[in-house]
């Protein structure tokens, strides 16, 4: 959840910690804070509560040399937000400086163990006692830091991505990780550490992903060595970056969550380039192909997700059910793996996340595996933890998002839901061939649409204005469109604060819609298809209570239009394909909405972008 970054080398460490730090502050802005060492006996810490800019007021004119450094921005989990508890932490004698993401669980038997030893703790936080404990063995044990480090990591139950500093040793650096990502960049005669990959990759392609259980040790005389916590020597495996720098800024717009929702025809067309085409009349996802006839015979496919990526499992759900025939179960993943599911080696469990890191997501596919099934992501993030421990999968290749709320991840997630369910139904022979071409088409011409939607932004920002001081909002959909009122409340929720709840239309009059008043914005997914008749039936019930409707419409519709407040048209499209153009309006709205309610819109408070902890 926190962002870590590091550098060793031959640069002024600060520059390179300061600018990692904004590119990892969508991780955690609770705090942030760096540790500088230019050689032994100097090792500086400043930390500050707030954003990383507070952290650069607050150093001005103090001592940033060295050419070896860590810093951190938190997401706080143990103790409140404040100066005390933000990283990086101490040693007891001083000597150690140590950053961390995760959760160590056991953190409280150990603290109590080492304060019967002597040890002081200043700080609230989980992180301090394992940095007291990395320094208790160094010194009792008398062994080098990355020893230290081992036999500690051996002691702790939990996740952590932890890098760590000793002043007695300043030409090394010492990461680790288990179930929480950590990446290192290798340059010349030099080495970066971060979270993720966007600090590293204005300055090197070269990046290492350290594996569960691995230590690192950089050493600026001898290089990287990583080992296991059993001691065993591993061999880096180095990637190349497929990231571009330019991803990561924000080229024009007021914020990141903007830019990303005009990126989405580019994002969309991007999941599917190379994938389908429609003139030719194929479909095929290469990362899947060797399980094609595994999920095709499957008898019962298991999508599990958190957030934003189970309503895309949701709308798959539609997608596979309608097109393939194939049962289907969405799960949330932090309920999944605590409830003792019954999985069979039959089963496909598919895991979506935008990050490939979700702990409760990586938890729940390390259970299905040991039951037998076969495990699929669908994720954006190259490299990923899930990535890796799936047996195939799909990218979504929706490129970096940065801003918390998630948009282009969405819709690239629900695009490969869509395709994933087209291919299936191909091979299982369940949907005509007439069907099959006219949704080719469809998404062919999907991102164009899109275009012509998000030329609609002034009109919406309007609607926005109208309803940006409303203290709660109702979202309605049916069939596939129900998930898409799910998304746009929690759009609502996320960025704007306002209270707003997801419902299937037909159940508004089973609870909510006694709360319907002349000061209650419904916002409701009205398009033609199956479903219309009942969808403006759910909406003069609306009316008869004065609610205040805002109604997504096909283009052309006239009888919802003559009935709501405010109407959005949509291109006519595929029923199937209504989802990800509906999306759209939504995350504009959310958008505005928050603007003009002076939020934080990409840093929404008590949000971080990935959760890495339980």
């Amino acid at each position: 959840m926190c962002g870590i970054v590091g550098y060793i080398g031959d640069k002024k460490a600060y520059p390179v910690l300061i600018k990692g730090l904004s590119r990892l502050e969508y991780r955690g802005y609770d705090s942030a804070g760096i540790a500088l060492m230019s050689n032994e006996e100097d090792l500086r810490v400043y930390k500050r509560q707030g954003k990383v800019q507070d952290l650069v007021d607050f150093v001005d004119g103090m001592d940033i040399e060295g050419n070896v450094g860590i810093g951190h921005t938190r997401w706080a989990t143990h103790g409140l937000p404040n100066d005390v508890n933000a990283h990086p932490h101490f040693s007891g004698d001083g000597d150690i400086v140590l950053v961390h993401n995760g959760i160590i669980e056991n953190y409280d038997i150990i603290k109590k163990e080492l304060i019967k030893r002597g040890h002081v703790f200043k700080s609230e936080t989980d992180t301090e006692v394992l940095v007291h404990l990395i320094e208790d063995i160094k010194n009792n044990s008398t062994v080098s830091l990355e020893e230290a480090v081992r036999i500690a990591l051996n002691e702790v139950h939990g996740a952590y991505a932890i890098v760590a500093l000793s002043k007695h040793e300043p030409n090394k650096i010492i990461a680790a990780k288990k179930s929480s990502p950590l990446v290192i960049g290798m340059g010349e005669d030099e080495y970066y550490l971060a979270s993720d990959a966007t600090p590293i990759v204005e300055y090197t392609k070269n990046v290492v992903y350290l594996e569960d259980e691995q230590i690192a040790i950089i050493d600026r005389n001898n290089g990287l060595r990583i080992i296991s916590i059993s001691n065993k020597e591993v061999s880096p495996y180095v990637q190349e970056l497929e990231m571009q720098l330019e991803e990561l800024e924000k080229g024009g717009y007021d914020h990141f969550m903007l830019k990303e929702i005009y990126e989405q025809p580019r994002a969309i067309h991007d999941s599917f380039r190379g994938r389908l085409n429609a003139q030719e009349g194929w479909i095929s996802l290469g990362g899947i192909r060797d399980f094609e006839e595994r999920i095709a015979e499957a008898n019962r496919i298991i999508i599990i997700a958190c957030g934003t990526s189970w309503h895309a499992g949701l709308v798959g759900e539609y997608y596979i059910e309608d097109l393939a025939r194939i049962p289907v179960e969405v799960e949330y993943a932090s309920e999944f793996r605590y409830r003792n599911p019954i999985i069979r080696p039959n089963d496909v469990v598919i895991a979506i996340s935008q990050s490939g890191e979700t702990a409760d997501t990586l938890a729940a596919l390390k259970m299905a595996k040991e039951k037998g099934a076969t495990l699929l992501g669908i994720v954006n993030v190259v490299g990923s933890t899930i990535s890796r421990v799936t047996d195939a999968g799909s990218y979504t290749h929706a490129g970096p998002e940065i801003g918390v709320a998630s948009t282009k991840a969405f819709t690239t997630q629900v695009t490969l839901m869509a395709m994933l369910a087209m291919m299936l139904a191909k091979k299982r022979k369940t949907v005509t061939e007439e069907r099959f071409n006219t949704l080719l088409n469809e998404m062919e011409a999907l991102p164009s649409k899109i275009e012509k939607l998000l030329e609609s932004n002034d009109y919406i920002r309007g609607i926005a204005e109208i309803y940006k001081d409303a203290q709660n909002a109702l979202y309605l959909g049916r069939g596939s469109s129900f998930p898409i009122a799910l998304e746009g409340a929690l759009k609502l929720k996320e960025i704007s604060y306002i209270h707003a709840e997801g419902y299937p239309a037909a159940e508004m009059k089973h609870g909510p819609i006694a709360l319907i008043d002349e000061n209650m914005p419904v916002f409701v997914i009205a398009t033609k298809g199956e479903n219309y008749e009942k969808v403006v039936s759910n909406i003069q019930e609306v009316k008869a209570r004065k609610g205040k409707l805002v109604a997504i419409v096909t283009q052309g519709d006239v009888t919802v239009k003559n009935i709501a407040d405010h109407y959005i048209e949509i291109p006519d499209t595929d029923e199937m394909i209504v989802p990800i153009l509906a999306t759209i309006p939504w995350q504009l709205i959310s958008y505005h909405i928050a603007v003009m309610r002076e939020c934080n819109v990409d840093q929404p408070r008590n949000l971080a972008k990935s959760v890495t902890v339980e």
